[in-house]
C-alpha cells in the first residue's frame, strides 16, 4: 500500500495534481497535410486456456482474462504514395517463422514490401505461448502444445487482416513527435560475489525517455499514437490471468480517455530493465496508469510536426555466436537438475549428430525508418539491453530519435560487449532458454551498431 501511494502521489505531482488529465486545446500544426495515416484493431485473447509465454515457474496454463490483448496496426500512406504498415502486438514476442509468414502474405495480397512493415510486440509475460518461441521452458503435453499451433496460426490470420483494414482506413492525416518521462523502469542487473544476478539496481543505465508519435486528422482532432518505453512488461510477475501489463493498462486507458482513438505501445531496450515496485497485476495498474498519464502530460504542449517522404530499410544479417560447447560439455548437462537446461542439451546433441557441427550464426532484422527530416525509427530485434539505446541517442541524437527493441524477431537477449563480459542472465545465461548453443561472440555490440549506422545513411541519403 505504501508502494501504491507514493505513486499515485506521484501521478498527482506529474499531471498537476490529476490522473488522467485531458486536452485542453486543439495542436496546431505548421506542416502541411502530406499523409494518410489508417488505423485497425482486433483481439487476439486466446478462446480458451492456454499456456502463457515469460516466466519458466508457471506449472498450469491460463485460467482466465484480466484485461484483453490486442494487435493494433498504424498504415501510412506519404505525398508520394509510398505506403507503410507498423503493427503492435499484447504478446511476449513474435519469433521468425511468425514474422516471416505474415510478411510474406501481406506481400502477396497488399503488395507491402518487407522494409514497409514493422511488427513490434509489447514483451508481455502474461500473454500466451507463440510457436515454438521459448518451448523448451514449459512442460507442456501434447494437447497443450498443439492448442499453440492452432492459436499461433489464428493470430497470423488475424494479423494479415489487420494489416488490410488499416490500409483500406487510410485518410488525411498530420503527425508529430515529442517525449514524456516516466520513473519506474530500473536496471536489474545486479553484482554479486557469485556474478550478476536480477534484482533492482537504481544506480545502472536505464533510460526513462516515453517517445510518443501523435496521429491528427487535418481538423487536429486525434485519431491515434504511438508511444513507447524501455521497461520489460513483468510487473504482474507470474500471474495466470491474460493481460498485457502495464503497457497494455496504459494502452486501455488512453482509449478511454480519448474515445474513438487508438493507442499502440511499442518496446523500447528493455532486456535489463524491470519495473518497479513489481509482483502484482494491481502493480501493472499503477505503472499503466503513470505511463498513460505521462503522455497525456506531454501532449498538453506542442510536438514537433513530422513531414515525408517516409524512406524504409530493412536487413537481416548475421551475428555470430561464441565458443561452442563441446560434446562432452553437453553429454554432462544431460544429468542437470534443471529440466530445461536438459531439454537444451538434448536438442544440442541432435543438431550435433544431424549436422556435424553447431550454428555458429544467427540472422538478426534490422528496420529502419526515416520521416523526412524530422524523425527516425530504429527497429531492433530480439531483447536489447539499455545500452544499446543509450549508445545510438549519444552518437545520432536524441530528439528526432526513437529506438525500438523486441521488432521483428524476438530471437535471444542482445547484450552490449559490457553485459556480455560480466555475464549473467541478459550476457549469455539466458541462451539455453531461446535453445541457442552459446552466448554470442564479442564482435554483437559493434554488429549490431554498425549495420544500425548503414541502413541509418542508407534512408537519409
Amino acid at each position: 500500500m505504501t508502494d501504491q501511494l507514493a505513486r499515485r502521489q506521484f501521478l498527482r505531482r506529474i499531471t498537476g495534481g490529476a490522473v488522467g488529465i485531458g486536452l485542453t486545446s486543439t495542436q496546431v500544426f505548421a506542416a502541411s497535410e502530406e499523409w494518410k495515416a489508417g488505423f485497425a484493431e482486433v483481439s487476439i485473447t486466446p478462446g480458451g486456456s492456454l499456456w502463457m509465454g515469460g516466466y519458466a515457474n508457471r506449472t498450469k496454463p491460463s485460467d482466465g482474462v484480466a484485461l484483453e490483448l490486442h494487435a493494433k496496426a498504424l498504415a501510412l500512406k506519404d505525398r508520394s504514395g509510398a505506403r507503410a504498415v507498423m503493427v503492435t502486438t499484447d504478446l511476449l514476442g513474435l519469433p521468425a517463422v511468425v514474422s516471416h509468414n505474415i510478411a510474406e502474405r501481406a506481400q502477396k495480397r497488399y503488395n507491402l514490401e518487407r522494409d514497409r512493415l514493422l511488427l513490434s510486440s509489447s514483451h508481455t509475460h502474461s500473454g500466451p505461448v507463440i510457436d515454438g518461441m521459448l518451448k523448451i521452458c514449459y512442460p507442456l503435453n501434447a494437447q497443450q502444445d498443439a492448442d499453440i499451433k492452432a492459436y499461433t496460426s489464428e493470430m497470423e490470420d488475424k494479423i494479415v487482416n489487420l494489416i488490410g483494414q488499416s490500409l483500406k482506413s487510410l485518410h488525411p492525416a498530420r503527425l508529430s513527435f515529442g517525449h514524456a518521462e516516466a520513473d519506474f523502469g530500473v536496471n536489474r542487473r545486479v553484482k554479486t560475489p557469485s556474478g550478476y544476478v536480477i534484482g533492482v539496481n537504481k544506480e545502472g543505465p536505464a533510460d526513462h525517455d516515453v517517445p510518443i508519435l501523435r496521429v491528427d486528422d487535418k481538423h487536429g482532432k486525434l485519431k491515434g499514437l504511438v508511444f513507447g518505453y524501455a521497461c520489460h512488461n513483468t510487473a504482474a510477475k507470474a500471474y495466470h490471468q491474460f493481460n498485457g501489463d502495464y503497457a497494455g493498462f496504459a494502452q486501455a486507458q488512453l482509449e478511454n480517455q480519448h474515445h474513438g482513438a487508438v493507442a499502440l505501445f511499442v518496446a523500447g531496450c528493455a532486456g535489463d530493465q524491470n519495473p518497479y515496485p513489481r509482483g502484482s497485476i494491481e502493480h501493472a495498474q499503477l505503472h499503466g496508469e503513470e505511463l498513460a498519464a505521462a503522455v497525456e502530460k506531454s501532449m498538453s504542449r506542442p510536438f514537433e510536426p513530422v513531414g515525408g517522404p517516409l524512406k524504409t530499410a530493412y536487413e537481416e544479417f548475421p551475428v555470430a555466436f561464441g565458443v561452442p560447447p563441446s560434446r562432452e560439455k553437453l553429454q554432462a548437462q544431460l544429468h542437470s537438475t534443471d529440466l530445461p537446461t536438459q531439454k537444451w542439451a538434448e536438442s544440442m546433441l541432435q543438431i550435433l549428430d544431424r549436422d556435424g557441427h553447431l550454428p555458429t550464426e544467427y540472422p538478426y532484422p534490422l528496420t529502419v525508418w526515416q520521416f523526412g527530416k524530422d524523425m527516425t525509427l530504429i527497429a531492433l530485434a530480439g531483447e536489447d539491453v539499455v545500452d544499446y539505446d543509450l549508445r545510438l541517442k549519444k552518437e545520432f541524437g536524441a530528439e528526432k530519435l526513437w529506438v525500438a527493441a523486441y521488432c521483428n524477431d524476438v530471437f535471444a537477449y542482445i547484450p552490449s560487449l559490457r553485459v556480455l563480459k560480466e555475464g549473467g542472465y541478459e550476457g549469455g545465461g539466458s541462451m539455453v532458454y531461446y535453445g541457442h548453443p552459446c552466448p554470442f561472440s564479442p564482435a554483437i555490440e559493434e554488429t549490431v551498431i554498425g549495420k544500425v549506422h548503414e541502413l541509418v545513411s542508407r534512408v537519409r541519403s
